[in-house]
């Protein structure tokens, strides 16, 4: 036999003996000669000599801690030994009669210390066997790592968990601390192994826009459904689905759902991948058509709890987003677009149907959102109506436009002629007061004729003459009229409804009544012209388009939107409250802005007014339409807002124009002021006045104009009268300024005459400024002698305008106190009215 085939028969003998290999059939049946055995017996002893230095090897590594347990295990036998040779001594001495008590008392205490002994030892040997099971739990751990089995190794290392809790040894030991370190190690590998595993099931390019999503893989034994198991174990369910769902978000959804991009790209499957191609339309259809491909791939891909947990971190940003930037925008304005904007909720009702079936959850807010349709609409309805009042108003008055207010009134003669006065004219088919001329009695020229049908050409276009001009002294003043508040009433800042202000007004004597004719009346239709901005139009039209919408809904009750009617007939009133809010700022830019606004706002409330009667008569509108209008107090609110805006504007002016004469000081007792300084101020005053009327020439009409300069040129005349009677002395230099500071406020008349006024025409200044004549009548007195005074009062009509005891006073101011002065005030005194007495 060769040396190989000995060789073999040795290297058999050796596997049989290390590792009980029975040899293989070749070898086990050859027979075996003594000249075999030499080489066998080598083999053996070089196995033999292998095996003892292996194990000398072992030896030298584990020798602390074999010495350690040799030395514990001799110190346990030695216990063992002496309780033995306690236990053999305490049966000995029992079966003693001579036993004293002391005896048995410390047999007793070694009975108790043996059982305590025991009882630790039995401690040790379950600590040690424990330490040994949870040391080999972690071996297998480490194996199910090594061989990627991540559902058995999390298995092992929950048991391995709850093996070391259950070790009745202290956690600071040492043997435990390892354990634990040990355990922590095993987790983290684990955990490696598990995200690797994790990222070939969950796939996302975020830069090529794909998604793949696997259920298993031919080289991972772990699954989906397996990795849930695991994210629950290290408790990172909801966090790793929050991360997938932002890079699916980055890669798939985002730019889909990116409104404002030029060009959106599709949704597509493509060999099991979610994945971004062509290009998409920007419908509302076509977004949801995408977004439910991307939910029933995750969920026939995903497990159901993955589905629950990734509905929780995606629905809300994903509804959220669909809502803000595609719903929101999409839902209309009006009725116009209404049928597609079904569309797109029976859309909205389709995808949330299908979220249901593939049991996504957190979509309620999209749910709501459709299911209050009506409510959304209303609310959309509601925010670009008032976005667009704001817009217009940020956008300035634009350019303004003439209108026409058109009144129908029953008045006298004389009221006609003041109506004329005040640029205020009839309708064209009016035929003047041509009837009533026949029953005069005066010899004033006749004017019957029938007057010329140009409607701008004063009071001959109502048909009235020119007998109003009384004869009077050259130096007297017009017959006063009451003082009118233009500023607190809105139909006296129009100029009308003076006649009813007479509770003002002096006594006449009855030789000044008017005469019969002029107590006659009759119906006209009156006419005037004023400006407004380019606001009023929009408001008016967004209104009425608004409730034009309401109406239709009122009467289609198969509209999905007609539930909101009423919140739709209500739209007007926040309209109108935002337009009262807003404007004030807006018209304060603008030269003259005030006096816009009021004429805005009363031109609003005018509009609307004409707009609820007509409402009322139409007869395409159901009852229940007709019913529902309700502007009335919006109309009222309009119109106490014109009043504040025009109060406001008056107040203001005024404040600045006794702020120009001195304010609280009295204008004639300033320091250190001369006769020039004074003229200055009254001039900056006077070129106020002017100012402003000017520009308010060509925002208000002709009535209101002439209360609101009549009101300036009051607040002028009052002061100086005011400032006057406040002096302790007026010498004759001071009488002479004074006088001359009034001839200069005087040459505001100018601002009351027609443009073609002849020299000798009277203004009409006097009819809206209450202190205009007794600012006159103050220059008269200041400018005349004990004897004009006198006349003044008991011939003329001083006593009109001011009492018996101003004119005392005037008189102490003016004159020095002697007898002839003394005989005037008692005769003036003695005639409180001497008008009266005539």
């Amino acid at each position: 036999m060769s040396s190989s085939d000995s060789g073999k028969i040795g290297h058999a003998l050796v596997e049989f003996s290390l590792y009980g290999i029975f040899p293989e059939e070749d070898i086990s049946s050859r027979r075996v000669s003594v000249q075999d055995l030499g080489p066998a017996l080598n083999s053996l002893a070089a196995a033999k000599a292998k095996l003892e230095s292996d194990v000398h090897k072992i030896n030298e590594e584990t020798a602390p801690d074999v010495n350690q347990w040799i030395a514990n295990a001799k110190s346990l036998e030695d216990d063992i030994n002496r309780t033995r040779s306690w236990a053999n001594d305490i049966v000995r001495r029992s079966q003693a009669p001579d036993v004293s008590g002391k005896t048995i008392q410390e047999a007793e205490e070694k009975v108790e210390f043996l059982r305590r002994e025991a009882e630790y030892n039995q401690q040790v040997h379950h600590a040690l066997n424990s330490i040994k099971h949870v040391n080999e739990l972690l071996d297998q751990v480490e194996q199910a790592r090594d061989e990627r089995r991540i559902i058995d190794s999390l298995h092992l290392l929950e048991k391995s968990w709850t093996a070391l809790d259950a070790i009745p040894v202290s956690k600071s030991c040492r043997v435990m601390k390892l354990l634990d370190l040990r355990a922590f190690e095993l987790k983290s590998a684990v955990h490696d192994v598990f995200d690797r595993v994790w990222d070939s099931l969950i796939q996302v390019d975020t830069e090529n826009g794909k998604v793949a999503v696997f259920q298993t893989r031919e080289d991972e034994q772990m699954g989906l459904a397996d990795a849930v198991v695991g994210l629950k174990a290290y408790k990172e369910v909801d966090q790793r689905m929050t991360s997938f769902w932002h890079r699916l978000d980055e890669a798939i959804v985002g730019p889909r759902t990116n409104i404002e991009a030029q060009k959106l790209p599709k949704i597509q499957i493509e060999d099991s991948n979610l994945a971004l191609n062509g290009s998409a339309d920007k419908t509302i259809t076509s977004l949801f058509s995408d977004l439910d491909q991307v939910m029933t791939y995750l969920s026939e891909r995903l497990p159901e709890e993955l589905v629950y947990s990734l509905s929780n971190v995606m629905m809300p940003d994903l509804i959220t987003r669909i809502i803000g930037t595609w719903l929101d925008t999409a839902v209309p304005a009006s009725l116009k677009e209404m049928e597609e904007f079904q569309k797109v909720t029976e859309a909205v009702k389709a995808f949330c149907n299908r979220l249901q079936s593939l049991k996504f959850s957190g979509f309620q807010e999209l749910q709501e959102w459709v299911d209050d349709a009506p409510k959304v609409w209303l609310s959309k309805c509601r925010e670009t109506a008032l976005d667009s009042v704001r817009t217009k108003l940020s956008q300035g008055l634009g350019q303004p436009k003439e209108v026409e207010r058109v009144e129908t009134q029953t008045v006298t003669r004389s009221e006609g002629k003041e109506f004329a006065a005040n640029g205020v004219t009839s309708s064209g088919d009016d035929d003047g007061w041509g009837a009533w001329d026949d029953e005069e009695t005066d010899t004033k020229e006749d004017t019957n004729t029938k007057p010329e049908t140009n409607e701008d050409d004063g009071t001959d276009a109502w048909g009235w003459g020119n007998d109003d001009g009384a004869d009077e002294q050259p130096e007297a003043p017009p017959e006063p009229q009451a003082e009118q508040p233009a500023e607190e009433d809105p139909t006296e800042a129009w100029g009308w409804g003076e006649e009813d202000a007479t509770e003002a007004a002096p006594e006449e004597p009855p030789a000044k009544s008017p005469p019969a004719s002029n107590t006659k009346t009759r119906e006209l239709t009156l006419k005037e012209t004023y400006n407004v901005s380019s606001m009023p139009d929009p408001v008016l039209a967004l209104v009425s388009n608004v409730l034009e919408d309401a109406a239709f809904l009122v009467g289609s009750d198969g509209n999905p939107m007609a539930g909101v009617a009423g919140g739709l007939f209500s739209l007007p009133t926040l309209v109108l409250a935002m337009f009262r809010a807003v404007s004030p700022y807006y018209y304060s830019l603008s030269t003259g802005g005030n006096m816009f606004l009021y004429n805005d706002a009363t031109y609003i409330s005018e509009r609307l007014s004409d707009f609820t009667k007509n409402w009322k008569t139409r007869e395409d509108l159901t009852p229940r339409a007709i019913a529902m209008l309700r502007l009335d107090n919006d109309i009222k609110a309009l119109q106490s807002f014109a009043n504040r805006a025009y109060a406001s504007e008056m107040s203001t002016q005024k404040t600045v124009l006794r702020d120009l004469l001195g304010g609280s000081q009295n204008l004639l007792q300033q320091d250190q002021l001369g006769t020039s300084d004074l003229e200055a101020q009254v001039d900056n005053a006077i070129a106020h006045v002017r100012a402003l009327a000017a520009t308010w020439s060509t925002i208000l009409a002709k009535s209101a104009w002439s209360q609101a300069v009549g009101s300036l040129v009051d607040t002028i005349a009052a002061k100086m009268v005011a400032d006057v009677m406040d002096l302790a002395g007026i010498g004759q230099d001071e009488a002479y300024n004074i006088a001359s500071l009034i001839a200069r406020i005087t040459e505001l008349d100018d601002l009351f005459l027609p443009p073609d006024a002849p020299k000798d025409a009277i203004p009409t200044t006097a009819e809206y400024a209450g202190s205009w004549l007794r600012l006159k009548y103050l220059s008269e007195v200041l400018q005349s002698n004990l004897q004009d005074v006198r006349y003044l009062w008991m011939e003329s009509e001083l006593s009109l305008y001011f009492t018996v005891g101003e004119v005392v006073e005037l008189i102490g101011l003016s004159f020095v106190d002697n007898a002839r002065t003394r005989e005037v005030v008692r005769e003036i005194e003695a005639n409180p009215q001497p008008l009266g007495a005539r």
